[in-house]
């Protein structure tokens, strides 16, 4: 259920997810504790789509959320995201939280998708163990048939992180790092802070829950046509999976809901290309850090 950072827009004619086919612009990207400022015509696009769902097809979604992502995945295979080797740069706790360099860390990457960072992530650091779980049993079993995967590194299983209990995989407090890239945005509001509570449970005390997310007034947010708003800044893809468009604020309060504190917690701006159609504009990412209170059991 993972995104990764390229996808063309949401809203266009083909089925695709709005990170994908886009390339920066210019150079760089900008760190900013402000939400983007939008133009009168963003305004009032915005503004215009008022009408949501009827309650049936709001239920009809939640109920059928893992099956469009297996279809998903069974339309795209390994084929549509790309690696993300960007992640160690990014999050540079991923280098520098052992505290003696031969230190093995204990990563949970919560929604691992096909691998597109489980992968770099054990090709670029030789002693780290990664527990990888997806929503889609079709997504997890394409982890399980990479020629990279080995159980002694990794252990790769599908789990629902809003229902499903971590400690069935994953010892509790065990885990020093825990990814959550462009997952959480795929979860009901209502359901997110299930899915945290799950995570700090295997969380060690002093561990860091990473985190990148389509963030608020993000272009990919604003393409969205008439009749795909489900609710306040969350949205339905034409094949039926969701997408939520974060503030710093909404999350925040949702990770302190779940006994996690604030680190950093940042909007990043880039201007990227759309290839398809020619156009620079504007995205909007969010990119924070949690800590779990308390001290590590090696300090």
């Amino acid at each position: 259920m993972a995104l990764s950072e390229n996808e063309s827009f949401a809203g266009d004619i083909k089925t695709t997810h709005p990170e994908e086919e886009v390339s920066p612009c210019v150079s760089g990207q900008t760190k900013t504790s402000t939400a983007r400022l939008l133009s009168r015509e963003e305004l009032d696009r915005l503004g215009g789509e008022r009408a949501l769902m009827s309650d049936f097809k709001l239920m009809k979604l939640e109920k059928e959320a893992q099956k469009n992502w297996d279809l998903f995945y069974k339309r795209n295979t390994t084929n549509f995201f790309k690696d993300r080797h960007w992640t160690t740069r990014e999050f540079e706790e991923l280098k520098t939280c052992r505290e003696f360099e031969s230190q093995r860390l204990v990563l949970l990457e919560a929604g691992c998708g096909v691998g597109n960072c489980l992968f770099p992530l054990l090709e670029d650091d030789r002693n780290i163990f990664v527990y990888a779980c997806d929503f889609s049993p079709r997504a997890v079993e394409f982890v399980k048939l990479n020629p990279l995967y080995c159980p002694e590194r990794c252990c790769a299983f599908q789990c629902d992180l809003t229902k499903d209990d971590l400690r069935g995989s994953v010892p509790e407090g065990s885990v020093d790092v825990v990814t959550l890239i462009f997952v959480l945005s795929a979860v009901h509001p209502d359901k997110m802070k299930l899915a945290l509570q799950n995570i700090s449970r295997v969380l060690k005390p002093g561990g860091i829950v990473l985190f990148r997310d389509y963030g608020l007034y993000d272009h990919a947010m604003l393409r969205f046509k008439a009749g795909s708003k489900l609710g306040e800044n969350f949205y339905v893809r034409q094949d039926g999976t969701r997408s939520y468009f974060f503030s710093k604020e909404f999350l925040a309060e949702l990770c302190n809901d779940a006994g996690l504190q604030s680190v950093s917690n940042d909007y990043v701006l880039r201007e990227t290309v759309n290839k398809k159609e020619g156009l620079c504009v504007p995205r909007v990412f969010l990119q924070s850090k949690f800590t779990k209170p308390g001290q590590s059991e090696s300090s």
